[in-house]
């Protein structure tokens, strides 16, 4: 795929680097560490000790949790890489 003056696998490189600094991001935003809570501090609803041990630190039950996932709004990042496509825009 990786054409002109790019080595051998340049492409692949550069979508596992992609995938590493995603995991790496995710990883530090899911890590509230702690003690769980209890009750959730949206609705008070009691957590399940399932959830509380599964994820540490956790303050949200499971449907919280889920409506705070659906409002997320992914935005597209900056390419840094700076590839043809990201120039042309």
């Amino acid at each position: 795929m990786a054409g002109g003056w790019a080595k051998d696998g340049a492409v692949n490189e550069q979508i596992e680097a992609s995938i590493g600094e995603e995991l790496a991001r995710l990883r530090l935003r899911n890590r509230a560490g702690g003690e769980s809570r209890t009750h959730c501090v949206e609705c008070d609803e009691p957590i399940p000790e399932a959830r509380r041990e599964a994820i540490p630190g956790v303050t949200l039950c499971r449907e919280c949790q889920d409506e705070r996932d659906r409002a997320f709004r992914h935005r597209p990042g900056i390419n840094r890489r700076g590839s043809k496509d990201s120039q042309l825009k």
